[in-house]
């Protein structure tokens, strides 16, 4: 007789069992307690265990837990889209909700087609995005990521979107990093881009604000996102923010493009929307957007899981407790005093490039060669032997390679729940130094789950 078994994200034998969680901790059924320094996959905002949370869930699943959503709308539904309006960065937002940051990119990509063929414009289908960005794990998000080595093993099923260079001051102009540092440069790329493309061609421009994932927190040069701005409006394209990671207090602010003062046409969010207690995201669209698309021939789009009066439920209580407990201020506070206990504690190693970010978003790259910025050689698998010196410590981080070329590169990417305590955040930094030491000085190690949403 066959038994069932899970078939597992990691490559780990035998990954330990969680159990139960609270706080920054994660407990396994071995008794041993995890510093969860990367909230899981940078999800956990307003911390593990809340139990208003979990009563929230539980009552409206009690009551009501599945309508689908082309017969009916819901309370909590209605009442979460009137009281996230207020912190996103758009005039009038309509929301779309559906289970996580790559339906809602797929709901944005749609969403940006529909307006323009219902602006009679049925030649803008071209969509650019960045290279070293991640924006999901579907054949369109993925097709629209610029992550190469997640890219790689589907390499002919890809090829319908465009790219234009990273915003990576760190490697810009370094061969291989496809990256450009200055605000100037990269606003005259994406517009010689759509030139090139054709005029009334392209429809969208999608992009991180700060990105996560793939480059570790790499902020953009100043003056880049207006800049980009004012292009994609002059060229009638229409902008679609990614801030499934970086969204909902993550870098500070409710959403990173408030660092910036620019409000884009789409905004997509997820992850931090729940804080990992439900699969719950949405694509948000101004007003223009879903007065224009809904008064034409509507949206033909849906998934049997969007509109979840649950998910909504969630992400009403999770918006509570950001807005009553001052969450985002909290980030922006502890992500300053992680950001200036990393450096004291290891910004002077040589194997440290750079420490990056804005609030609890901290990415450290790590570099053979300080002066020459010289990645490791992926074969070093320095990243994996960090990763595995941290959790043998009991701290989890989040890991990323391939940034520096492709191929090569090694990152760290910090982000804790916003309700670390500052000793937390000093066993974070302590174990960082050692963890940092012993992998650089391994050698090869074993591979671990790479880093994906």
């Amino acid at each position: 007789m066959s038994t069932g078994r899970v078939f597992r994200r990691s490559t780990v034998a035998d990954p330990p069992i969680a159990v139960e969680a609270h706080g920054s901790t994660i407990r396994s059924a071995d008794g041993r307690e995890y510093l969860d320094a990367a909230g899981g996959a940078i999800v956990v905002n307003v911390g593990h265990g809340r139990r208003e949370i979990a009563v929230a869930m539980a009552d409206q699943a009690g009551r009501l837990a599945y309508a689908h959503g082309s017969a009916f709308t819901t309370e909590p539904l209605e009442a979460y889209a009137r009281e996230v309006a207020p912190h996103l960065p758009l005039d009038d937002p309509a929301i779309y909700p559906v289970s996580g940051g790559s339906e809602a990119i797929e709901t944005a990509l749609k969403l940006a087609r529909a307006y323009h063929l219902a602006r009679g414009e049925p030649d803008r289908w071209i969509v650019y995005a960045r290279w070293g960005s991640y924006h999901g794990n579907t054949l369109g998000a993925l097709d629209l990521s610029g992550r190469k080595p997640l890219r790689r093993p589907y390499e002919g099923w890809l090829g319908r979107f465009r790219h234009v260079s990273a915003a990576y001051p760190y490697r810009a102009d370094m061969p291989g990093a496809n990256a450009l540092g200055t605000a100037d440069e990269l606003a005259a790329e994406l517009d010689r881009a759509f030139e090139t493309a054709g005029p009334g061609t392209v429809a969208a421009f999608v992009a991180e604000p700060i990105v996560g994932a793939t480059l570790a927190a790499a902020v953009p040069p100043d003056g880049y996102w207006p800049a980009i701005a004012e292009v994609c409006r002059r060229h009638g394209v229409l902008l679609i923010a990614d801030e499934v990671m970086t969204g909902f207090g993550r870098t500070g602010r409710w959403f990173a493009l408030d660092h910036w003062g620019v409000r884009p046409d789409i905004l997509v969010a997820a992850k931090g929307a729940s804080s990992g207690y439900w699969p719950f995201g949405f694509a948000a669209a101004s007003d223009e957007i879903h007065a224009t698309v809904t008064g034409a021939s509507g949206f033909v789009h849906g998934f049997t899981y969007s509109h979840s009066p649950v998910g909504a439920a969630v992400a009403r209580e999770v918006l509570r407790i950001l807005e009553t407990e001052s969450l985002v201020e909290a980030s922006a506070l502890k992500g300053e005093r992680l950001r200036a206990l990393a450096e004291a504690a290891f910004g002077g190693h040589p194997a440290v490039g750079e420490i990056r970010g804005r609030g609890l978003l901290v990415g450290i790259e790590l570099v053979a060669d300080r002066a020459s910025r010289e990645p490791f050689p992926r074969a070093a698998r320095v990243t994996e032997a960090v990763v595995r010196a941290a959790r043998e410590r009991g701290v989890l981080v989040y890991s990323g390679t391939g940034n520096a070329n492709g191929v090569d590169g090694d990152t760290i990417l910090l982000g804790p729940p916003f309700v670390v305590t500052d000793a937390e955040l000093e066993r974070i930094v302590a174990v960082m130094a050692e963890s940092i030491a012993e992998g650089v000085a391994a050698g090869p190690a074993v591979v671990v789950d790479p880093a994906s949403r």
